[in-house]
């Protein structure tokens, strides 16, 4: 993994806090000064829990767990579903749904449901049965699904743990997740409570520069992570195929024996 770069998250704006009026008290271990109306986040501290945060996604990712990441704020949408897709992640990038955790069962079917009317759709031969205006009310209802559903389509479980951006604005997804035992993984300004994160990665959320660094970097974990897990299961699979095969030249030697040995005694 890259190293993280004290100059860019400088030069990306990561540094900048709210105003000073608009803090909250738990971002005083994060805030290096006041300039002005404005708190300075510590970059330094910024960069160490980016690497704590980073190690965090990359160590769970390559023992199977799944991380979902959520960012649904005008700034972050585009980058979460760009970053995301690039190294297939689930991702939530236009609203939180809710009860995506606790109900995840009715989530699941919706998901299904749009992957059903997507199938239908290029088949020719099933599309053939319906109307032209039929076609477009199907046609329409995929889209809609697809917006809420689209970056989660492939999930096949509740993810594990939560990548946030912004966790003030995605309150309901933070609450949800700890609620259920996940952990939190997330981006903390200088107005937003640290103590709901597991893993805070204290930043200037709004700039698109801080946004789109941090977004990269945990990806990158998490692409990094799954090459790791996907070569242990090849390994593992490798390792029971051997394991098979050895027991079955065992078993038939065995019988070779035991029909050698009767045919000796007749």
């Amino acid at each position: 993994m890259q190293t993280i770069d004290l100059k860019v998250l400088l030069e990306a704006g990561a540094h900048f806090g709210h105003k000073t009026n608009k803090w909250h008290p738990s971002a005083s271990k994060f805030i290096y000064k006041a300039v002005g109306d404005i708190h300075i986040i510590d970059l330094v501290k910024t960069k160490q829990h980016l690497e704590t945060a980073r190690d965090f996604i990359y160590q769970q990712v390559s023992q199977g767990k799944e991380v979902l990441f959520v960012g649904t704020k005008r700034q972050a949408g585009a980058i979460i579903k760009q970053e995301a897709e690039s190294v297939s992640a689930p991702y939530i990038n236009s609203r939180w749904i809710g009860g995506f955790i606790t109900n995840w069962q009715e989530v699941k079917k919706n998901v299904e449901k749009m992957n059903q009317i997507e199938k239908d759709l290029k088949d020719s031969t099933k599309m053939a049965k319906y109307t032209k205006l039929e076609r477009v009310l199907m046609d329409r209802e995929r889209g809609k699904l697809e917006s809420v559903y689209g970056g989660v389509r492939k999930l096949e479980k509740t993810p594990d743990i939560l990548f946030v951006i912004d966790v003030r604005k995605e309150s309901t997804a933070t609450a949800e997740a700890r609620h259920n035992g996940l952990k939190v993984v997330g981006v903390v300004d200088t107005n937003t409570d640290s103590a709901k994160v597991d893993y805070v990665i204290p930043a200037n959320d709004d700039a698109v520069g801080s946004i789109s660094y941090i977004i990269k970097a945990i990806a990158e974990a998490y692409k990094e992570g799954k090459e790791v897990l996907e070569k242990n299961l090849e390994k593992e699979a490798k390792e029971l195929q051997s394991k098979k095969m050895a027991e079955q030249e065992k078993k038939a030697q065995a019988e070779k024996e035991q029909k050698v040995s009767k045919e000796a005694k007749e």
